[in-house]
């Protein structure tokens, strides 16, 4: 589908024009210290955003950059939940119109924010293999909306690296590395754009690691045809863009595959150690630190990337059910 990341390509002045921007009208997120495996990491809290996770910067990014005449025509975008919501907040402050393709098995939650935001929500059927970006495609060719896609877009990209420029903003220098949870790679690009000094290590749940297998092949892989199910619905992705794979191509670290418990067990301590609720994909990248499978050290930065979890999922995962 053919849309605007072919038009332009992100930069690093682009995500901090996108972080200058954020900051006029949201404050930073909390950068937390806690000790990891006796070493010390700070974790960047972006479940505590107004819409509960980090999309709302690249929404933010987007539609402001459109014109009168194309916020006029509305925006259409692809989202399991978080996206969608970051890009319905983001119509609603501007005043545009916001259609959202959701699949219907999308956390209730999810549907729920962003309805309240004032979205308009088409459903598609995730499970029955129902192309979703063929919905999107057709709305924008009915409605001559723009297209804000969740991580194959340059706006996007750059406005989720903002988090990477606050991280520095905060720590006073470049963190070592920063650890992400990793859909198409949106905010792993990003990340890398905003701190170019900094390793940037992607998660993915086991199954779905379609960037950790595509960076050590040096192309795009895609998932499987039968990946396991997962929890984390904001990181089933079934590939990424070559907008992000560019990005990330010989500049991000060999990315890491975590598995469903080792999720759970970062959703627990979270909540414990931090007084924070995160869903499934947002505690990917905690995941990878509590298990090992990442290198830790004073200057290494974790991203909580969302909070938006049903709250009887999430009292069952706490109670270790």
């Amino acid at each position: 589908m053919a849309h605007s990341a072919s038009l332009r390509k992100p930069t690093h002045a682009g995500v901090v024009r996108a972080a200058e921007k954020i900051a006029r009208i949201l404050p930073p997120t909390p950068l937390l210290p806690t000790e990891i495996r006796g070493s010390r990491v700070w974790l960047k809290a972006e479940s505590l955003q107004p819409i509960g996770a980090f999309k709302i910067r690249g929404g933010w990014h987007r539609l402001t950059d459109l014109s009168d005449g194309e916020r006029g025509r509305g925006v259409v975008a692809v989202s399991s939940g978080n996206h969608a919501q970051g890009v319905a907040w983001a119509a609603r402050e501007l005043g545009s119109a916001a259609t959202i393709v959701m699949p219907n098995d999308a956390p209730q939650v999810k549907l729920a924010g962003t309805r309240a935001l004032g979205a308009e929500i088409v459903l598609y059927d995730r499970p029955g293999g129902e192309l979703r970006d063929e919905v999107a495609a057709k709305l924008v060719d009915e409605t001559g909306a723009t297209l804000v896609h969740a991580y194959g877009d340059p706006w996007v990209i750059e406005g989720q690296g903002s988090a990477g420029i606050e991280i520095a903003e905060q720590l006073g220098e470049e963190p070592t590395r920063i650890v992400a949870p990793c859909g198409g790679g949106g905010l792993s690009a990003g990340l890398a754009l905003a701190c170019p000094g900094a390793e940037i290590v992607p998660v993915e749940p086991e199954g779905w690691d379609d960037m950790r297998r595509s960076l050590a092949a040096g192309e795009i892989v895609p998932v499987g045809p039968t990946p396991p199910p997962t929890a984390c619905d904001a990181l089933q992705t079934l590939a990424t863009f070559p907008i992000n794979f560019e990005v990330l191509h010989g500049r991000a670290a060999p990315g890491v595959a975590v598995s469903e418990e080792e999720i759970r067990e970062a959703q627990r301590f979270a909540f414990a150690r931090l007084k924070l609720v995160l869903e499934p994909g947002g505690a990917a990248a905690l995941a990878a630190a509590l298990a090992g499978k990442v290198e830790l050290d004073g200057r290494t930065a974790i991203i909580l990337s969302g909070g938006n979890v049903d709250a009887a999922a999430f009292a069952r995962i706490i109670a270790g059910i």
